[in-house]
């Protein structure tokens, strides 16, 4: 009872098993519109906004990298913090510019866009990529200590 009343610290297993949920389930489904755009990159050439002004092509290579390669590292926990700006600034920009911020519009780039910032900030956890590559560095240096 005393665990459901109170919340678990940061780096308990139960948080990180559900920082781990969270980064499966939403990476997977970031990376299936990530998975569209690349089938359809021709296609959508014509179409896809310019919001920056560089171009539709950058435009939507941008959006299929942050979609699809970024999505997958963040599923990962690789280089965590650095592959979810280009996802949160894909988000923002699909929420603000797109739909005009708008949430009855544009609510599931506002969903995303909150989950991603919510989860930049919480960090990947400890099963993660990065949380397995901060340990290793983190014991050599303390045997450089001795």
């Amino acid at each position: 009872m005393k665990n459901f009343l109170f919340p678990l610290p940061p780096s308990s297993k139960a948080y990180s098993l559900f920082l781990l949920a969270l980064r499966v389930i939403f990476g997977i489904l970031l990376m299936r519109h990530g998975i569209e755009k690349f089938y359809n990159y021709t296609s959508l050439c014509f179409t896809f906004p310019d919001p920056i002004g560089y171009g539709k092509d950058l435009a939507l290579i941008f959006v299929v990298f942050a979609e699809l390669c970024c999505s997958l590292a963040f599923i990962f926990g690789v280089l965590y913090r650095l592959c979810m700006i280009p996802m949160i600034i894909v988000m923002a920009t699909a929420f603000f510019y797109i739909h005009g911020g708008s949430v009855a519009n544009g609510e599931l780039a506002f969903s995303y866009l909150l989950l991603f910032i919510l989860m930049y900030i919480a960090g990947p956890g400890r099963y993660s990529v990065d949380a397995i590559i901060s340990y290793h560095l983190n014991k050599h240096e303390d045997d450089d200590e001795f």
